[in-house]
């Protein structure tokens, strides 16, 4: 990406090599690739630096749009502070009542929008029903002949609703948007990864 730079004022975005006039004169749209960086340079048209600093993880935060600076010979594309997507649900309040704001099958402290800790544990409640739905047909086959559940997935299916049950509680307990991030963040030791929050028990073939 490229931009133009005029009396130290941006004035064109170039997201690919076109021909564009400049006062009097045309110019192709090759001299994006032919011409140097001091040919572009000395007629205002500067490759864009991306400063990702500020750029966070969009499964937790709300980025900004990107703002771009010319400032020492150099335009830098770059993002403002995120904002944390909200990590407990949102309820309605009085005052949306009063703005007319609820919705008729709705009331006060009902809920508004969901935050990432209710959507968080309904993500992990789906892993968990289809990690269980690979042994439910032992459950069924004791519900129908009564065949013995091997102790091994008895214990296995109990292992997963226990470490369902720890990984909803952390969920729960996460303090902001940032613990929640910590809590999904994967690190790498000795060549293997994990994460805080752990995982579903794997059964053992």
């Amino acid at each position: 990406m490229y931009a133009l730079v005029e009396s130290g004022t941006i004035t064109k975005y170039f997201n690919y090599p076109k021909g564009f006039t400049l006062g009097e004169l045309q110019y192709p749209a090759d001299i994006f690739m032919k011409w140097s960086v001091e040919e572009k340079e000395a007629i205002g048209i500067h490759e864009v630096v991306f400063d990702d600093s500020n750029k966070k993880d969009e499964q937790w935060y709300i980025n900004t749009n990107q703002s771009f600076a010319f400032a020492d010979g150099t335009v830098t594309a770059s993002y403002g502070t995120a904002t944390p997507k909200p990590h407990a649900d949102s309820l309605y309040t009085s005052q949306d009542n009063t703005d007319g704001l609820i919705p008729d099958d709705k009331d006060v402290g009902d809920v508004k929008t969901r935050g990432l800790k209710y959507n968080l544990i309904q993500i992990l409640k789906s892993q968990v029903a289809n990690t269980l739905s690979e042994t439910d047909w032992y459950v069924i086959r004791n519900t129908e002949k009564s065949t013995a559940i091997p102790s091994a997935i008895s214990t296995h299916r109990d292992a997963v609703r226990t470490k369902q049950a720890s990984m909803e509680t952390a969920i729960t307990n996460a303090a902001d948007t940032a613990a929640l991030e910590t809590l999904h963040t994967y690190t790498t030791t000795d060549g293997v990864q994990s994460r805080p929050l752990g995982e579903l028990p794997v059964l053992e073939s």
